[in-house]
């Protein structure tokens, strides 16, 4: 009878990740809804293209820039979730750059993609310097450094925990070398 119970907690274990698909349709709506605010945004520029001045047009490009930005993000986090939690796409050819991202790397380009925002928005406040307090400027370029601090952070740690997988698997092969030459 345990066994039979072990049987269905990991069953019922194994299907609750099918639960994170409603999480992922959730951000796709997300995105829908955000390509329309998008298309918003480029409409208002388009039609004010010739009335704005350089430092606006290059406001409003940097905000479309900033939105192309965080939408490539939620892609990528619903592609890449859905592969590595839930189901394999059967067609690995179609997305062949599915299966070089893993939870490591997913963290690292979220954090790299963040940072990028971040640049995008600091650059945006910098452009329109006057607008702002200088404790404000100081806030907004010490929060933008904390995001970098912490991808460098993430990318520092993926690359030990990197070395430390292939210093593993080189000691294995190492080892199953040794018990063959004993063997023989």
């Amino acid at each position: 009878m345990p066994k039979r119970l072990e049987l269905v907690i990991e069953a019922v274990i194994l299907a609750s990740r099918w639960l994170l698909v409603l999480f992922y349709l959730g951000l796709a709506v997300a995105l829908a809804v955000y390509a329309a605010t998008f298309g918003v945004k480029l409409w208002d520029f388009i039609s004010h293209v010739f009335v704005i001045d350089e430092a606006d047009a290059i406001l409003k490009m940097l905000a479309l820039i900033d939105a192309a930005l965080v939408a490539s993000l939620v892609v990528m986090v619903i592609i890449s979730g859905y592969e590595n939690y839930v189901s394999r796409f059967d067609n690995g050819e179609a997305v062949h750059w599915l299966g070089e991202i893993d939870a490591g790397s997913l963290k690292i380009k979220v954090a790299s993609t963040i940072v990028a925002i971040s640049s995008i928005h600091l650059l945006q406040v910098f452009l329109n310097v006057s607008s702002y307090t200088a404790d404000k400027l100081m806030w907004f370029t010490l929060i933008h450094l904390a995001f970098v601090v912490s991808a460098l952070f993430l990318a520092f740690i993926d690359r030990i925990s990197a070395q430390t997988k292939s210093i593993g698997k080189a000691n294995r092969a190492g080892d199953e070398k040794t018990e063959k030459s004993s063997a023989s």
